[in-house]
């Protein structure tokens, strides 16, 4: 038989080498293969990219030794297999399985354990407050998937080991008190180790943070892993991800909980994705150019999250799908006043920093990436201190009805205005400064009714609970680039419990950082809203993306009258600086 060429399996790669008119049929079938000129074609060995070569090569034969053709067909063969289970579970062919709880699981979430035991990995992006907690729990419950690892914020040790408690009383727990590896197993005084039969603990839960010092250890206890708020794995080449992708490698089954697994383009995607399932979407640079384009972000979200669905690495329920619809959310972006004199103290350090941002000079890039960092800091914080004051004003209103109202900001100063204009109604922190202890005091405080507003950080809090049962009103005092990290915030009220409609206030000054933040937030949100939600229509918006800051700047210097650098080699010429940025 003719033949177009040979396929060669070497280090985790298909390597095929074929004729010129077939190498181009491949590339315009393989969206994931190199599209430069080459002798060789390099695709990563996954069990999709077998199935579609298997396939391609019923069309243009090659020769393949017999290990090659071997594994070939076994890779395929498990790819069918998977996406058949995926299909049944989505139509509800498949019964969930058995799992003894003290309280019950719904059937949506033993579902979920399911569709992890079909890949041994899955990202479960369910509505906040569906009980995704529960889900994972029920997989630990499932063979032999013991110790479990747990890793959550810093603020939720706490609340895994009450929820387990609740659900599987009889699983020994255990929440990691320090940074530093320490025993787990202590033999009681007066006893000799031989003579003791204690054993492990069956779920060992700890932060993000302490991961770091343990994670060499638990990579090898670990055969089940829950990352909660599975967002803080989007970040490769830090500490806490290289911790994380350590003991998700070493273990079994991994699991990812969050409502909002990205919080800002696209390419964040991969990177849960791939500590969770290594290697289900090809490699980083097959990721880019299947899925992305320009700065990263997800040609079609809708497309991709549906891809996600089939390929049985995303699970995601809205509360329409399990008939458990929360009473209304309500969102209003509301105007308010600023002072503007504070915005007009930034001079000086401010107009020399958006200066450099706009600066033509490539040279000096890294120069330019301190200066947008230290410039959106000064922007933000001056607009938050500026509308601080009228933000306490508003959220008094509220609480004098006799509502508790939950306040979000982000920055030290603001929080001290609110904290001296609202002391009567005796509010309470919940920020990135207090310990765990005291967070969960301020909690306490809060839904007993001693204190009216909780102040908290906007990206303090993730999966915290309880705070449903006493509030209904979400006021953001200041604003995140993210619009996950504003889900995130409203969850915590917006949740199983709520039994009353949810307001969520926007206050927003037409001076400032608002302006440009409230534009960005929208774009962001068609990157996760179109993977989460497809068929959801989103309104086209125009990209800022990394020009956002820049935009900033330009408005910045245009309102103080200073104008930017003008390209080099050009005649400066006078111009308003915002309507060319627009234009």
């Amino acid at each position: 038989m003719n033949t177009f060429g040979n396929v060669r399996h070497l280090g985790g790669n298909w390597v095929i080498e074929c004729e010129p008119h077939v190498r181009a049929r491949l590339k315009r079938v393989f969206a994931r293969a190199p599209q430069r000129a080459a002798q060789f074609i390099v695709l990563s060995d996954t069990p999709e990219n077998a199935r579609d070569l298997e396939w391609f090569l019923e069309r243009y034969p090659m020769d393949l030794d017999h290990d090659t053709k071997i594994m070939l067909e076994r890779q395929a063969a498990e790819h069918v297999s998977m996406e058949l289970a995926v299909a049944d579970l989505l139509a509800r062919r498949m019964p969930p399985p058995h799992v003894e709880l003290a309280v019950p699981a719904r059937q949506y979430q033993l579902e979920a354990a399911q569709a992890l035991t079909i890949r041994k990995g899955l990202l479960l992006g369910d509505d906040v407050g569906l009980g995704k907690t529960v889900s994972a729990i029920c997989g630990m419950l499932q063979g032999s998937r013991l110790p479990t690892i747990v890793v959550c914020p810093i603020h939720m040790p706490q609340q895994w080991a009450a929820y387990l408690a609740r659900f599987a009383p009889d699983l020994k727990v255990h929440v990691v008190r320090k940074g530093t590896p320490y025993p787990l197993i202590k033999a009681p005084k007066g006893r000799q180790r031989d003579l003791w039969t204690d054993r492990l603990p069956d779920v060992i839960v700890l932060n993000y943070h302490k991961l770091r010092g343990w994670a060499e250890i638990l990579a090898d206890l670990g055969r089940y892993v829950v990352f909660d708020e599975c967002q803080a794995l989007r970040s490769p080449g830090t500490s806490i991800h290289h911790a994380c992708r350590h003991v998700a490698k070493a273990a079994e089954y991994r699991i990812g909980l969050s409502a909002t697994p990205i919080y800002n383009y696209g390419t964040e995607f991969f990177h849960v994705v791939d500590v969770l399932i290594p290697g289900a979407l090809g490699t980083y640079d097959e990721f880019l150019r299947e899925w992305c384009g320009e700065e990263g972000r997800l040609k079609d979200g809708e497309q991709f999250g549906k891809y996600l669905r089939r390929e049985g690495i995303m699970l995601r329920r809205t509360r329409a799908d399990v008939d458990r619809e929360l009473p209304a959310l309500t969102k209003i972006a509301h105007e308010i006043d600023a002072d503007v004199e504070v915005l007009d103290k930034l001079q000086g350090d401010a107009i020399a920093l958006a200066r450099t941002i706009l600066s033509h000079n490539e040279a000096y890039r890294g120069e330019k990436m301190r200066a947008a960092g230290e410039f959106d800091m000064l922007m933000r914080q001056a607009t938050g201190v500026a509308k601080a004051p009228y933000v306490a004003e508003f959220v008094r209103i509220i609480a004098e009805s006799g509502q508790r109202v939950v306040l979000f900001g982000w920055h030290r100063d603001v929080y001290g205005i609110w904290n001296e204009k609202l002391a009567d109604l005796n509010p309470v922190m919940y920020t990135g400064t207090e310990s765990p202890a005291e967070k969960e005091r301020a909690k306490q405080a809060f839904i007993s009714g001693e204190s009216k507003v909780l102040i908290m950080s906007l990206r303090s809090g993730a999966g915290v609970d309880g705070l449903q049962h006493v509030a209904s009103t979400v006021v953001f005092g200041e604003l995140d680039w993210s619009p996950g990290v504003h889900e995130q915030c409203i969850g915590r009220v917006h949740r199983d419990g709520q039994d009353k409609p949810v307001m969520s206030y926007y206050l927003l000054s037409d001076q400032g950082s608002d302006p440009i933040v409230s534009e960005v937030l929208g774009v962001k949100r068609e990157q996760i809203e179109g993977v989460r939600n497809p068929g959801v229509g989103m309104a086209e918006r125009i990209d800022n993306g990394e020009n956002s800051i820049r935009r900033l700047a330009a408005e910045f210097l245009s309102a103080r009258g200073v104008a930017a650098p003008a390209p080099a080699n050009q005649v400066v010429q006078l111009h308003d600086t915002t309507q060319e940025i627009n234009a």
